[in-house]
C-alpha cells in the first residue's frame, strides 16, 4: 500500500484545477463574477468584475457572543481564537449599516441572479450570499463543492393524512455534498483556514471532535483544499457510513472509548497545545454558512415568512444559525419578522429541553444515553447560550422525542415517499406533539429541518423494519415477506395481501 504523509497535498486537491476548458466554472476566472458595483438605486444592479467586498466597505469581526453594547473588544477573522478574553462565545459580526445602504429588494435580486450560475463561487448557496457570510474573502481562497440550494420538500400526503396540515414543509438539508447541513459551515470555516494558511498563519491541519457528520464534512473539504484533517470519534457509536467517510476523505482519525463529550474535551486540549484549527461549533466561522439554509427557506417562499421552523438539536449551533439567518434578513428589511423556532431533542440528550422546563433557570449538563439520533446524542452541548438566545428571541419553544416516537416518526415519513434520518425522526416526533397540544395549527406553514440523509443511517431502518429493536414494538414496520418461488405460491400471497391489508395500506 503506497503511503502518504498527512502533510502532503491530497489528490482530491485537484477537485478545481487551475487551469480547464471549462472556465466559466473556475476560480481564476472572475469575467463573470455576480457582485454589486457601487450605486444608489435598485434600478443599477448589475454585474460587474470583481472579487471583493472592500469596495462596498463590507467587513465582518469576531465579537463576544452577546455582549454588553458598550464592549469594544473585537478580532480579526484572520486570528486564530475561539473564545472572548472572559471565556465565552465568539459571534460573527457584520458591520450592518454597510449592508443597509442596499435596500431589501436589491438583496432579493441579487441572490436571485445568482442562483442558477456555474461563476465561482457564486452557484454555491452559501457563497452566492457572500457579502453576509465572509464578505472580505478572496474567491481564490474559497473552497467549495457548490452547496446549499437543497430543496424543500412539500410533505403534503403526510402532513395531511397524519397530522391535518396543508402547509408542510421538509426542508432537505441532508440533499448535499457529504450527506449533511454541515456542509453549508465547512465550506466557510475551511475556506477561511485556507486564506490564513496561504497567509502564512501557523496551520498544519484542522481537527475536530464528531459524532458522524461534522467529520465526513471537515474531511472531505480538507481533501478538496489539501489541508491535512484530525478527526477524533467516539469508538462505537457512530453509524458505519459516518466513520467511512472521513476514511475515505484520508484524514487522521481517532477512535477514542469516550462519548462527544470526551472527545471534545480533548480536541479542545489538543489544539491549544498543537497549531490544529479547531472546526467545531464551538468556532462560529461554521454558523455563517449555516444560517444561508434559513435564507433559503425564504427564498423558497418567495419571501413569505413560515410561521415554525423546528430543527433537531445537539451540539445546538444550528438552532442559532437559523435564527440568526432569519434576523439578517429582517433587519436587512428582505421579511418583516422571524418564524417561530422549535428545537427538538432527543429525550435521551435533552440537556436544553430541560434547561426550557426550568424556566431557563441555572443549566445542567447531562450524561447523554445511547439513541439512534447519534448526531444529537450530546449532554453537554457548546453552543447552549446561543440556542437559549434564539429560541427567547423567536418565542421558540423546545421538545423532546423518545426513541419509539422518533423512529416510528422517521418511519412514517419515510412510507410517505421520503428517506429520513433519525435526527428528522425527532423533529417529526415533536410536530406530532405539538400538533396534539394545539400548539401547531393545521394551516401554519411548518417547515421541518432534515438535517442529514436517511442513507446514513440506513442501520437504524433494517433494525427497525426487521423488528429487532429491543423494547420497541416497531408497529409501523414493513419486513419482506419470504415466498416459494412458484406461481401459485406468490398468487395466494398477493391475494391475500390485496384482500386483507389494501384498506390499512391506502389508509396512511
Amino acid at each position: 500500500m503506497t503511503s502518504f504523509s498527512l502533510f502532503q497535498a491530497s489528490p482530491s486537491s485537484l477537485v478545481y484545477p487551475k487551469s480547464t476548458s471549462f472556465n466559466q466554472n473556475t476560480k481564476s476566472n472572475h469575467n463573470h463574477s455576480l457582485f454589486l458595483k457601487p450605486c444608489n438605486s435598485f434600478d443599477q444592479l448589475k454585474l460587474c468584475r470583481s472579487s471583493s467586498s472592500d469596495d462596498h466597505g463590507f467587513s465582518a469581526k469576531y465579537v463576544p457572543f452577546n455582549a454588553d453594547p458598550t464592549s469594544t473588544e473585537s478580532y480579526s477573522l484572520d486570528e486564530i481564537i475561539y473564545r472572548s478574553s472572559s471565556g465565552g462565545l465568539l459571534d460573527v459580526q457584520h458591520d450592518m449599516e454597510a449592508l443597509k445602504k442596499f435596500d431589501g429588494d436589491y438583496w432579493k435580486d441579487l441572490f436571485k441572479k445568482r442562483d442558477n450560475t456555474t461563476t465561482w463561487p457564486y452557484g454555491s448557496g452559501v457563497w452566492g450570499k457572500k457579502e453576509w457570510v465572509l464578505p472580505n474573502i478572496g474567491d481564490d481562497h474559497i473552497v467549495s463543492t457548490f452547496e446549499g440550494k437543497s430543496n424543500s420538500y412539500w410533505a403534503e400526503r403526510f402532513g395531511k393524512r397524519l397530522l391535518g396540515m396543508n402547509d408542510l414543509w421538509v426542508k432537505q438539508c441532508g440533499i448535499s455534498h457529504t450527506g449533511s447541513f454541515k456542509d453549508l459551515g465547512m465550506t466557510v470555516l475551511v475556506s477561511q483556514v485556507n486564506r490564513m494558511r496561504k497567509l502564512n498563519h501557523n496551520i498544519i491541519g484542522v481537527g475536530c471532535a464528531s459524532t458522524g457528520d461534522t467529520s465526513a464534512a471537515l474531511s472531505a473539504y480538507c481533501a478538496a483544499a489539501g489541508i491535512p484533517s484530525f478527526v477524533f470519534l467516539p469508538a462505537d457509536r457512530i453509524s458505519l457510513a459516518q466513520l467511512v467517510q472521513p476514511i475515505a476523505n484520508g484524514a487522521f482519525v481517532l477512535s477514542l472509548d469516550t462519548d462527544f463529550d470526551g472527545c471534545m474535551q480533548l480536541i479542545r486540549e489538543i489544539t491549544a497545545e498543537l497549531p490544529i484549527y479547531l472546526a467545531n461549533s464551538l468556532n462560529s466561522l461554521r454558523l455563517e454558512g449555516q444560517k444561508t439554509a434559513a435564507i433559503e427557506i425564504l427564498q423558497q417562499f418567495d419571501w413569505q415568512v413560515p410561521d415554525w421552523v423546528i430543527v433537531p438539536g445537539g451540539n445546538l449551533g444550528n438552532i442559532y444559525a437559523f435564527y440568526k439567518g432569519f434576523q439578517m434578513c429582517q433587519e436587512l428589511g428582505l421579511v418583516d419578522r422571524i418564524p417561530r423556532l422549535v428545537c427538538a431533542q432527543s429525550a435521551n440528550a435533552n440537556p436544553l429541553y430541560l434547561h426550557y422546563k426550568s424556566g431557563y433557570t441555572e443549566f445542567k449538563p447531562v450524561k447523554a444515553d445511547s439513541t439512534f439520533a447519534s448526531a444529537i446524542q450530546i449532554g453537554d452541548p457548546v453552543s447552549i447560550d446561543r440556542a437559549v438566545y434564539a429560541l427567547k428571541n423567536s418565542n421558540g419553544i423546545v421538545e423532546e422525542a423518545n426513541e419509539e416516537e422518533l423512529m416510528d416518526a422517521m418511519t412514517l415519513a419515510d412510507l410517505g415517499g421520503m428517506f429520513t434520518c433519525p435526527h428528522t425522526g425527532v423533529a417529526l416526533a415533536a410536530l406530532f406533539k405539538l400538533r396534539n397540544k394545539g400548539v401547531i395549527g393545521r394551516s401554519d406553514r411548518t417547515v421541518v429541518v432534515s438535517t442529514a440523509h436517511g442513507l446514513k443511517f440506513a442501520q437504524s431502518k433494517i433494525d427497525y423494519h426487521s423488528k429487532s429493536i429491543q423494547n420497541m414494538s416497531c408497529r409501523f414496520a414493513n419486513p419482506p415477506v419470504q415466498v416459494k418461488a412458484d406461481f401459485g405460491s406468490v398468487m395466494d400471497t398477493l391475494k391475500k395481501f390485496l384482500s386483507k391489508d389494501r384498506q390499512s395500506m391506502n389508509s396512511y
